[in-house]
C-alpha cells in the first residue's frame, strides 16, 4: 500500500490513460483527510480479508472489508483512531450489532456484526432499548457523550445480523455524505502482491440489428488463456461481430495468505490503443449501490457465481462508476479488424491485461444475420402493465436496467396452493425498484383473504413469502425478484419451544426459545417478566429468541414470564411460564 493512500495506478501503457485514473480518484480522497496518525488495525489479531471493498455482492457493492476472526467470535475490536461514538444500530438483520465512530478528520469508521459492545456503550444501548421497548434501535449519539481513544477496545467481534460466518465488517466513510471509501486507501494494510485473475470475456449485442458470432442476438462468452497478469483469447477463438457490441470481463482478485474471492478496483477499455471507457470502483453511494446489479452480469452472478464486470453502461444504469466519451459500446464497421484490450487493477496497484481481436463481419453477412432478438418486451423506460387471466404485473418505469423479452407461463397447482402458479421471467433478471404482482383469489374463502400471501418460488423450487394485501378479490404484493408466484393461506401460528428455560433459574444467566414459522415469517415478538417488558434478542440464523438477565429484569423469587410471537399474517402464539430465580 502506498503511504499517501492513493490507489488504482497501473503500470501498463499507454500512460496517459492510467494517469487519468489516479487523478480522477484524488478529489474524493482529498475531501476527507487522511488520519493524522496512522490508524491501528481494527482487530487485535492480524488483518486477513475474507472480502474486500467494492466486491460484487447480490444487490449491492460491498461497502467495506470483511476481516477474518479465525472462525470464532469474541476477538477484541479496536478503535483505529481517537473519536467519538456517533451512531449505534442494533438489528436482527444487516450489520447486526453495529458501531459508528466519527473522527476529527471528517471520517467515520464502522464496525459491524459485533457480538457485544464495551461496557459503557452496552449500558447506553440497554437504556435506550428499555426506553423504546425494542431490541432493534438506531441511536444518534451526541458528540462527546461516548468518547473513544485510539487503541481502546470498543467491542468484540461476532456473527450477528446478516453475517454467514464470524468476522468483522469494517468500513471507512466520509462523514459529510456517509459515502463508503476504500479502507485500504485510509490506512488498512492488507498484503497483496497478486495480480487480478481473468477467467473470460463476453460480447453483448446492443439490439436486434447487432450480433456477435456464433450466437446472433445473445451474449457470447469466451474463455481466456494466460497467467501472471497477461491474458488473451485462445488462438482458435475469433470474434466476428456486426452492429454495436459491448464487452465484459470475468475477473477476480486474491490477497496474500487468503484464498477468498475478492473484487478489483478499476477496468479500462482500449480499442486500437485508444482508451474509450473506464470503470472506477472507488466509493459507495448507498443510494446507488443497487446499480451493482446493472454493472455485473446479474444472470451469471446469481446462477454461476461469475464476476463479470461490464465495460459499457446499460440504458438504466445511472451510477457514477463510469468515465469516458462514450457509454462503452463499440460500433463495428464491416470488414474492419479491431484490437481490444482491457486493463484491470486491484486496490494495491497490481495489474492484469486481457486482449483479443474482433473482426467486423462483411457488410452482406451483417445484414443477413440481423433480427436475432425479436418479440414483445418489457421496456425499461416505460410503465409496463402485463395482464393475463387471473394474473396482473406492474413493472414501473425505471425498474429494469434494459428491455427484457417477455417470458410468461402458467402452471396448475395442488394443495396447499390456492391459485395457478404464474411464472414471469426469473431471478436472473434484476429489478432496481419493486414490481407489483396481483393474483386473483377466487379459490380463497372470503374469511381467509387477510391470511393469504403471495409465495414466490425460484428455479430450484425454493419458496419465500412476498406478503400481500387483499382488494376486490385480488391479492397484491410488492417484489424485487422475478420468478413463479402463487397464493397460499397462512393460519398456522409460529412454533415456540423453550431451549434453556427451567423451573429453577437460580444461578443461570438467561434463557432461550427456538421459534419458527411455516410460511409468512415472524413479524413481532414481545416478552414480559412479572408484567414488565424485557429485551429479547432475535437471531434469524439460529431461529432463537433469547434474554440475558440485566439490571431491569433481575429479581429474586418466583417469576412469571409471558411471551407472545406473531407472524406476518397475525397468527399468534402465547407462552406462559413460571420459574424460580
Amino acid at each position: 500500500m502506498r503511504k499517501d493512500g492513493l490507489k488504482g495506478k497501473c503500470v501498463d501503457p499507454p500512460v496517459y490513460g492510467l494517469a487519468w485514473v489516479v487523478l480522477s480518484l484524488m478529489p474524493s480522497l482529498a475531501e476527507a483527510q487522511q488520519f493524522k496518525e496512522p490508524p491501528l488495525p481494527p482487530l487485535a489479531i492480524p488483518s486477513v480479508p475474507a472480502g474486500n471493498f467494492m466486491e460484487l455482492r447480490s444487490n449491492h457493492f460491498h461497502s467495506g472489508v470483511d476481516l477474518k476472526t479465525n472462525g470464532a467470535t469474541g476477538v477484541p475490536v479496536i478503535a483505529v483512531s481517537d473519536g467519538w461514538v456517533s451512531r449505534i444500530k442494533v438489528s436482527p438483520w444487516g450489520y447486526g450489532l453495529a458501531l459508528y465512530i466519527d473522527h476529527a478528520e471528517g471520517l467515520t469508521t464502522v464496525y459491524g456484526h459485533l457480538e457485544r459492545y464495551a461496557e459503557d456503550i452496552a449500558e447506553y444501548v440497554l437504556e435506550a432499548q428499555y426506553k423504546q421497548r425494542s431490541f432493534s434501535v438506531d441511536l444518534e449519539v451526541p458528540r462527546g457523550e461516548l468518547p473513544v481513544a485510539r487503541g481502546a477496545t470498543i467491542a468484540w467481534s461476532g456473527n450477528t445480523g446478516g453475517s454467514s460466518a464470524p468476522h468483522l465488517h469494517y468500513e471507512v466513510r466520509r462523514t459529510r455524505d456517509q459515502h463508503a471509501l476504500d479502507p485500504e486507501a485510509y490506512g488498512l494494510d492488507l498484503p497483496d502482491s497478486q495480480a487480478p485473475i481473468v477467467r473470460g470475456i463476453r460480447v453483448y449485442p446492443r439490439d436486434s440489428a447487432s450480433w456477435a458470432s456464433p450466437y446472433p442476438g445473445s451474449a457470447v462468452g469466451f474463455p481466456v488463456t494466460g497467467s501472471n497478469g497477461r491474458y488473451s483469447l485462445r488462438p482458435q477463438d475469433l470474434i466476428t461481430a456486426s452492429g454495436e457490441v459491448g464487452f465484459a470481463v470475468h475477473t477476480i482478485d486474491h490477497y496474500d495468505g487468503s484464498p477468498n474471492t475478492c473484487g478489483v478496483r478499476s477496468l479500462m477499455l482500449f480499442v486500437d490503443e485508444v482508451e474509450v471507457f473506464q470503470v472506477l470502483l472507488s466509493e459507495v453511494d448507498f443510494a446507488e449501490t443497487r446499480y451493482a446489479n446493472a454493472h455485473m452480469d446479474h444472470g451469471l452472478f446469481t446462477s454461476n457465481s461469475m464476476h463479470y464486470h461490464r465495460c459499457f453502461r446499460l440504458p438504466n444504469d445511472r451510477s457514477k462508476l463510469y468515465q469516458g466519451a462514450s457509454d462503452g459500446w463499440l460500433k463495428v464497421e464491416p470488414d474492419r479488424t479491431y484490437r481490444v484490450r482491457v486493463v484491470i487493477s486491484d486496490a494495491n496497484e497490481n495489474t492484469s491485461t486481457v486482449e483479443w481481436v474482433l473482426q467486423g463481419a462483411p457488410a452482406r453477412e451483417g445484414i443477413d444475420r440481423r433480427g436475432g432478438v425479436t418479440g414483445s418486451r418489457f421496456a425499461w423506460d416505460r410503465d409496463n402493465r402485463f395482464v393475463q387471466p387471473g394474473f396482473r404485473l406492474h413493472i414501473p418505469s425505471g425498474a429494469l436496467y434494459d428491455d427484457e423479452a417477455i417470458r410468461f407461463a402458467r402452471h396448475t397447482t395442488r394443495s396447499p396452493f390456492l391459485s395457478e402458479r404464474f411464472e414471469v421471467l426469473d431471478a436472473t433478471v434484476p429489478l432496481h425498484v419493486a414490481a407489483e404482482v396481483s393474483i386473483q383469489a377466487d379459490q380463497v374463502p372470503v374469511g381467509l383473504l387477510n391470511k393469504t400471501v403471495v409465495v414466490r418460488s425460484d428455479v430450484k423450487g425454493r419458496s419465500s413469502p412476498e406478503g400481500g394485501r387483499a382488494s376486490d378479490g385480488w391479492i397484491t404484493a410488492s417484489t424485487k425478484r422475478f420468478g413463479s408466484f402463487a397464493l397460499r393461506v397462512d393460519t398456522i401460528p409460529p412454533k415456540v419451544m423453550a431451549v434453556s428455560l427451567h423451573s429453577d433459574m437460580r444461578g443461570r444467566s438467561g434463557f432461550t426459545f427456538r421459534v419458527s414459522d411455516e410460511l409468512s415469517g415472524l413479524d413481532e415478538w414481545e416478552a414480559t417478566l412479572d408484567g414488565q417488558w424485557i429485551v429479547l434478542v432475535y437471531d434469524p440464523r439460529t431461529k432463537t429468541l433469547s434474554h440475558r438477565f440485566d439490571r431491569f429484569s433481575e429479581g429474586k423469587g418466583e417469576r412469571r414470564l409471558v411471551l407472545e410471537v406473531r407472524d406476518e399474517r397475525g397468527n399468534t402464539t402465547r407462552v406462559e411460564r413460571t420459574f424460580l430465580r
